[in-house]
């Protein structure tokens, strides 16, 4: 099995043969919750039924942008490929294996696209990624999700994490956690800020790009690794600048 590894966007390649069955959409009574914490699975090849390769992320969060549409953020570099091209029109799916914890992540070969629930919404932006160890331009490393209300219903709560407001960064040393699909619910202390990023002692490991960093209920940020984390009212500001799908972002009711 081979494994290739992108700062916290994962692609696994999985030896050939395993399958998975289809199944229809959910129905509009028994949508599936999605909320900042969930995992995400995309980039699926050759198809969503046997995929022999696929990326996983986190949800940061969902909410509803100034024209009502049902909106998931994660991180932007998820969705950009080995040439640089962003990947907007991208179908992601809810991650269906179990969140793992930091003592025991959830198993990469697990991993499999939610069938039942289908595709849960199309990429419809893709923002600067990180550029922390690189010399390209720094971003705020966040992506734009239009989630279809035909299959998921928002939620403040996944794993260990709630969700009910948004808020700048604490202070210094203030404990904050963070809820990731690979390693479920972790915390560290925010050690301070560098250039528009604040970075923290919160463990992250492939799979939880894009995780919800919380203070308390207040999500402040979105975690990318490198034990770094992009503010969140900076995402919503530059959202709001670029308008589209996504300004106005506030939380779900």
């Amino acid at each position: 099995m081979l494994r290739t590894l992108r700062t916290l966007g994962l692609a696994v390649l999985l030896a050939a043969g395993m399958s998975v069955a289809t199944a229809p959409s959910a129905s509009a009574d028994t949508l599936t919750p999605v909320g900042g914490g969930s995992g995400l699975i995309f980039r699926l090849s050759p198809t969503p039924e046997a995929p022999q390769s696929y990326y996983i992320c986190t949800l940061t969060a969902v909410g509803r942008d100034n024209t009502g549409n049902l909106v998931g953020l994660t991180n932007a570099h998820c969705f950009i490929d080995d040439k640089g091209n962003k990947l907007v029109g991208e179908k992601v799916y809810l991650d269906s294996s179990p969140a793992g914890t930091a003592a025991a992540p959830a198993p990469i070969p697990d991993s499999r696209p939610d069938l039942t629930t289908g595709a849960i919404g199309t990429v419809t932006y893709v923002g600067t990624p990180n550029n922390l160890l690189n010399t390209g331009p720094k971003g705020l490393d966040y992506a734009v999700i239009d989630l279809d209300e035909t299959r998921v219903a928002p939620t403040n709560t996944v794993g260990s994490v709630t969700i009910t407001s948004l808020g700048a960064p604490p202070a210094n040393g203030t404990r904050m956690c963070k809820q990731g699909h690979r390693t479920g619910l972790t915390c560290g202390i925010k050690l301070g800020t560098n250039g528009i990023w604040f970075n923290h002692l919160i463990w992250t490991n492939g799979g939880d790009s894009g995780a919800p960093v919380v203070d308390g209920q207040t999500l402040v940020g979105n975690a990318w690794g490198a034990q770094h984390s992009s503010p969140i009212l900076s995402i919503i500001d530059e959202m709001n600048t670029n308008g589209g799908v996504g300004a106005g972002f506030h939380l779900a009711s």
